[in-house]
């Protein structure tokens, strides 16, 4: 169970890496112009351009060194304390950013429409899910 559970995990950490490097890359894809992109992924008030490459590139990072994270913590027998505590802490980050994402505040901070749909309907369940799942393979590590 803990290598299915790992291994979608993976799948998606592995997809929004993958779009992240695109977009270090300067690629727009899957959407037409920059200013959409921004609207879409990003979200934030008036804007109008990505964030810089370097940024994308270190979401690009995080996000497939959780990903292979998440495989490692699908081994009962290595890592220890160390790999617990840490999977505790990647799935408490992934939780509060997938509950955040339907606060109020955030709105207010991410107010563009095409932002709103997606981190309501795709960003935070999303969050949630992966979060969810760090929990339940360091849980899966003591049973």
């Amino acid at each position: 169970m803990n290598m299915f559970i790992s291994s979608l995990m993976f799948i998606a950490l592995f997809a929004v890496s993958m779009a992240h490097f695109i977009w270090a890359l300067g690629r727009t894809w899957p959407i037409r112009n920059e200013k959409l992109l921004a609207q879409t992924v990003v979200g934030f008030k008036d804007i109008e351009r990505m964030p810089p490459r370097l940024a994308s590139l270190a979401v690009s990072i995080a996000t497939i060194a959780a990903a292979v994270y998440g495989l490692a913590l699908a081994d009962h027998d290595s890592g220890g304390l160390w790999l617990n505590l840490g999977g505790i802490a990647l799935g408490l980050v992934f939780l509060a950013r997938g509950v955040v994402g339907y606060t109020s505040w955030w709105a207010g901070i991410t107010p563009e429409p095409n932002f709103r749909l997606n981190d309501r309907r795709v960003y935070s369940p999303l969050c949630i899910l992966l979060a969810l799942g760090f929990f339940a393979l360091v849980w899966l590590r003591f049973v």
